[in-house]
């Protein structure tokens, strides 16, 4: 798996987490609070796509990752 694709289904998996904690709707729900995570995560990814500078591809390849094209 490349490393673009790790850090697609950790951004994935970290935005359906905070919402399950933080959506009072949710059976597991915690605090609204984690909506803050959320829009963090989704900020990475906003910037990401225009500067193309992602900390989480950094740690991925010096964890020996796949290298793609985009990071």
């Amino acid at each position: 798996m490349s490393v673009e694709r790790m850090v697609f289904a950790f951004a994935g998996f970290m935005i359906l987490l905070s919402l399950a904690l933080g959506v009072a709707a949710s059976p597991i729900f915690v605090s609204e609070y984690w909506l803050w995570f959320t829009a963090f995560v989704g900020a990475n990814l906003f910037q990401t796509a225009f500067t193309g500078f992602c900390p989480l591809a950094i740690i991925l390849k010096k964890l020996g990752g796949k290298a793609g094209t985009a990071f």
